[in-house]
């Protein structure tokens, strides 16, 4: 079971929900220490006191603000704690709002959210009941880690989750970033929309999603452990230049069919009449003489993966 890194309350109008806030992630990456080559001896980071020049344990540390050159102003966690903040002790939830009125670049890190006791369960289900069903998300305020931040409350699996958020003025303006306007022809985008559709899926499970960094990096330190030549990997081929971007587009929509088993011939994507064909077309249809009508046939589809 994780840990509590987190006690306080839900304020949701004034209902009070108890509850316990424990991580939602597990990290699984390798994780390495500083060592000295020459002898294998670990490096540490030392905290050493500029003034007295010795090192000092984690109990005589605590927080500064540098005010000017020469001041620095001391801050006690206890009178953090005791900021006459609303947030401090609660989450409180300030608006509902639908998940895709969200930027998904704001929201951050996930924590559960434990009902603390069997006085928080009905408040708790009440809330997550009420947000299930409103197909919304509560945005909330609290405050963590000496800032106050902002909040994103959803239900997964019959559990309420608190995402981190970043307010609106810590996102960049990415305007400068954006490329000179180019040109597209019709056939490019639909190439494009049918690579898209070739490579949509259901859901994220499949070996293609785990994580094979870290699995290479266990078979590189069992090889070094046990004596033997690690593992050694193909070089990738260089990404070239594009040059025909249809015959790029054409020949990803080949591979994606290959890969799941179906005919790989590709076939061009049927052209949307303009404005000035459909004139055409009809111009056409009056200077020809009536006839009987012919049998109507329907285009086959191409076919679809499940």
């Amino acid at each position: 079971m994780p840990r509590t890194i987190w006690s306080g309350a839900i304020s949701f109008g004034l209902v009070t929900v108890p509850i316990h806030v424990v991580n939602a992630r597990e990290d699984h990456s390798i994780h390495f220490h500083q060592v000295h080559l020459e002898d294998m001896g670990r490096v540490r980071n030392r905290k050493i006191c500029e003034i007295e020049d010795r090192e000092v344990a984690q109990s005589e540390i605590g927080k500064g603000y540098q005010w000017g050159k020469d001041t620095i102003i001391p801050v006690l966690d206890e009178e953090l704690r005791e900021i006459p903040l609303p947030t401090a002790k609660a989450i409180e939830i300030e608006a509902f709002v639908p998940l895709d009125s969200i930027d998904p670049i704001q929201i951050g890190e996930g924590y559960y959210l434990e009902p603390d006791g069997q006085v928080a369960a009905k408040p708790y289900t009440l809330l997550r009941q009420a947000l299930a069903r409103s197909s919304k998300v509560a945005v909330a305020k609290y405050a963590w880690s000496g800032r106050e931040r902002l909040g994103l409350l959803r239900v997964r699996d019959n559990v309420i989750v608190l995402h981190s958020m970043r307010w609106a003025d810590e996102i960049r303006d990415p305007a400068q970033l954006k490329p000179e306007e180019v040109e597209l022809t019709e056939g490019e985008i639909a190439q494009a929309e049918q690579l898209i559709d070739r490579l949509t899926r259901d859901d994220l499970k499949g070996e293609e999603f785990t994580d094979r960094y870290t699995e290479a990096v266990e078979q590189l330190i069992d090889a070094k452990r046990e004596n033997r030549e690690p593992p050694t990997a193909e070089e990738p081929e260089a990404p070239g230049q594009v040059v025909d971007l249809m015959a790029a587009l054409k020949e990803s929509v080949a591979k994606a069919k290959a890969s799941r088993g179906e005919d790989a011939t590709v076939h061009d994507m049927p052209r949307k009449k303009t404005a000035a064909n459909k004139a055409t077309a009809k111009k056409t249809a009056k200077k020809q003489p009536a006839k009987k009508a012919a049998k109507k046939t329907t285009a086959r589809k191409p076919r679809r993966s499940a």
